[in-house]
């Protein structure tokens, strides 16, 4: 059997189940590594759009758009995430969204 990615596996099961969110986070966050940041921001983007949005990829996008030097993108990220964490009532998440926040500057 030929050896598969990481990346191929995600997508082979996305392939059976193509709402799964934490496949479709983690694909997302593979695409990440392996450079293809483009795909990699617009899977969290699509991810903080479902419905209820998926918070952590409020905080994965921040952090890959800091990487990319997209700060006022990430800070504005992180805002709408802290937002939804606490419509959420993920204290713990809104916590760690507005500490990568202050550390921004804003």
């Amino acid at each position: 059997m030929p050896n598969v990615s990481r990346r191929e596996k995600i997508e082979s099961l996305l392939a059976d189940d193509p709402t799964d969110v934490f496949l479709r986070y983690s694909l997302a966050l593979e695409l990440g590594k392996e450079g293809d940041h483009d795909a990699s921001l617009a899977r969290l983007d699509e991810l903080t759009r479902d419905e209820p949005p998926y918070v952590p990829a409020f905080f994965m996008r921040a952090q890959q758009l800091v990487r990319l030097g997209r700060v006022d993108e990430a800070r504005g990220n992180l805002r709408d995430g802290i937002e939804v964490a606490r419509g959420q009532g993920d204290a713990h998440a809104a916590g760690e969204m507005s500490e990568f926040l202050a550390s921004l500057g804003a």
